[in-house]
């Protein structure tokens, strides 16, 4: 999802997923306002901060939304995931339950969204070291089954928040400029500004990438 109006030059859609109190809510106002709300409630349905982020001397916006992650919110989830280009599935490094059920929201991101949606597996409140059961290797270990980035983040102590959400917001980013540069209308243009020859070579003073 992506839009191009003056100053604000994109707009990325990325959705928060995994089990009730693994820190969704809290990792959002960490990286949005910079707050931690240890007295943080459920989430009910659905709410959302936008947050913005220079890359390549661009101004990317990043629309984060999140959601309860109680299965009776199910049915508001599934409307949610619609032209999300980025996903964090998140969990508890303390309850391994929250671990354990990586596989179906994965499976459900899969039902929801295309293959190009960037995906990150976050293992948060890694501050809570002395009741870890949830290894390091473990979540590297389904990062690479799946496919996916990997990072442990603390709401609490803010550590990885910002990278987390940067690495996925460049990741669409730079997949965007891929698609860009891939696609018809911009091979198009460009031999539109290329000169050709009379022996099959091109001419580059009508255009030129580097030009300043």
């Amino acid at each position: 999802m992506a839009e191009d109006h003056g100053g604000e030059e994109f707009l990325f859609k990325i959705v928060l997923i995994g089990d009730s109190a693994v820190g969704k809510s809290n990792l959002l106002s960490r990286f949005a306002r910079n707050e931690f709300d240890s007295n943080s409630k459920a989430t009910i349905g659905v709410e959302f901060q936008t947050q913005v982020v220079e890359i390549d001397g661009k101004e990317v916006k990043a629309q984060i939304w999140d959601t309860a992650g109680q299965e009776r919110f199910r049915a508001v989830t599934s409307a949610y995931y619609r032209g999300a280009a980025a996903a964090l599935v998140v969990y508890d490094i303390t309850r391994r339950s929250t671990f354990d059920s990586v596989k179906r929201w994965l499976d459900e991101l899969g039902v929801h969204c295309d293959t190009a949606t960037v995906r990150m597996l976050v293992g948060n409140k890694c501050d809570l070291e002395n009741i870890r059961e949830v290894s390091v290797e473990e979540g590297k270990n389904v990062a690479e089954e799946e496919g996916l980035f990997f990072m442990e983040t603390s709401a609490l102590d803010s550590t990885n928040v910002r990278t987390a959400f940067e690495v996925v917001i460049k990741e669409i980013y730079n997949n965007l400029s891929r698609k860009i540069l891939n696609s018809d209308s911009y091979k198009a243009e460009l031999s539109e500004n290329r000169v050709s020859l009379a022996d099959g070579t091109v001419s580059k003073n009508s255009f030129s990438c580097c030009s300043r």
